[in-house]
C-alpha cells in the first residue's frame, strides 16, 4: 500500500483565510458601527467646534489652516478604527491568562502571523462599516468646517500608501502589548500605560504640528509618528516634498522594526510558556 502524504495549503492561503474568517465576523456588528459612526459625528462636531473658536480669536501663527484641521479631524473620525491605539482583543488575553494558548500552539501557523492577521481584518472590517457614512457628510459640510479634496493625486496616493503601512505599524505595536502578557499576571497596566502614550504621541489627540517644536522634533522620530499623524498631514498637504519622504521612510523602518522585534519577543516567550491546568 502506497500512502500519499496530503499537501498542506501554502501559507499565504492560511492567512488569508482567517483574514476572511475574521474580517467576515466582523462585519456582522452593524449596530454597533451604526452607533459608533454617531458618537464620531458628535465627536468630530465638537472638536472642529472647539478648534474653530481657537482660530476665531488669533487667526495667525497655527501651524495648521483650519480648513486642514477639519479635514484631519474628519479623516480621522473616519479611519478612527485603523488607528486606535487603544484597542486590544480581549480574547488574545484570555488565552494566554486562561491556557487556551495551548490550542494556538499545535496549530500549524505562526502564532505572530496569526494574531497580526486576525488584529488587522477586525479593524479593518470596523472601518469598512464605518467610514462611508462619515466622508459622505463630510464632504457637503460648508467650508471651512468639511472635508476637502486631496491637495493632489500624488498626496493621495501616498495618504492609501502611508495609511496601510500605518495600520500595519499600530497593529505591529499592539502585538508588544499583548506578548507582554506572558510576562505578567495582569496585563491591564501595561494596556493603560501604551494605549495612554500612543494616542497622545500619535496625533489623536492634538495634532503633532501643534505641538512645542522641540517636542513634536523628537515625537517625529518615534514609531508613533508613523501610525495616523503621517497620512492624515499628507492628505491635508501639511507634510510634503522632501519632509514626506523621509517620513515614509521612517514609517517603514520602524515598521520593520517592530514586527522582527515582536516577533523575535514572540519566539523567545513560547520557550518558556507555562500552561497550568488539564
Amino acid at each position: 500500500m502506497i500512502l500519499h502524504k496530503e499537501k498542506s495549503p501554502p501559507a499565504a492561503r492560511k492567512y488569508l483565510s482567517l483574514f476572511r474568517i475574521r474580517f467576515i465576523n466582523g462585519m456582522q456588528y452593524r449596530l454597533a458601527a451604526y452607533a459608533g459612526v454617531a458618537t464620531q459625528f458628535a465627536w468630530g462636531f465638537m472638536l472642529i467646534l472647539q478648534y474653530a473658536a481657537f482660530y476665531k480669536t488669533n487667526s495667525v501663527g497655527f501651524p495648521m489652516s483650519l480648513a486642514q484641521l477639519s479635514t484631519y479631524t474628519w479623516l480621522q473620525q473616519a479611519f478612527l478604527a485603523l488607528f486606535m491605539t487603544w484597542f486590544f482583543e480581549n480574547e488574545i488575553f484570555a488565552a494566554i491568562t486562561g491556557g487556551n494558548i495551548a490550542y494556538e500552539l499545535v496549530r500549524p501557523v505562526d502564532l505572530y502571523t496569526t494574531w497580526f492577521t486576525k488584529n488587522i481584518a477586525i479593524r479593518c472590517s470596523k472601518a469598512v462599516l464605518r467610514c462611508l457614512p462619515i466622508l459622505v457628510v463630510a464632504v457637503f459640510l460648508p467650508a471651512p468646517y468639511g472635508l476637502t479634496p486631496p491637495v493632489s493625486l500624488f498626496a493621495f496616493v501616498m495618504f492609501v500608501l502611508t495609511m496601510a503601512l500605518g495600520l500595519a505599524t499600530v497593529v505591529a505595536f499592539s502585538m508588544l502589548v499583548y506578548i507582554s502578557a506572558f510576562h505578567t499576571t495582569n496585563a491591564g497596566g501595561v494596556r493603560i500605560i501604551a494605549a495612554t502614550l500612543a494616542d497622545f504621541l500619535s496625533g489623536a489627540l492634538i495634532p503633532l504640528p501643534f505641538f512645542p517644536d522641540w517636542l513634536r522634533k523628537i515625537i517625529e522620530y518615534t514609531p508613533f509618528a508613523s501610525m495616523q499623524n503621517l497620512p492624515l498631514r499628507i492628505y491635508c498637504g501639511n507634510i510634503a516634498g522632501v519632509e514626506l519622504w523621509r517620513a515614509a521612510a521612517l514609517q517603514i523602518v520602524w515598521l520593520a522594526a517592530l514586527i522582527v522585534g515582536g516577533w523575535l519577543w514572540m519566539r523567545a516567550s513560547l520557550r518558556r510558556v507555562v500552561v497550568q491546568g488539564g
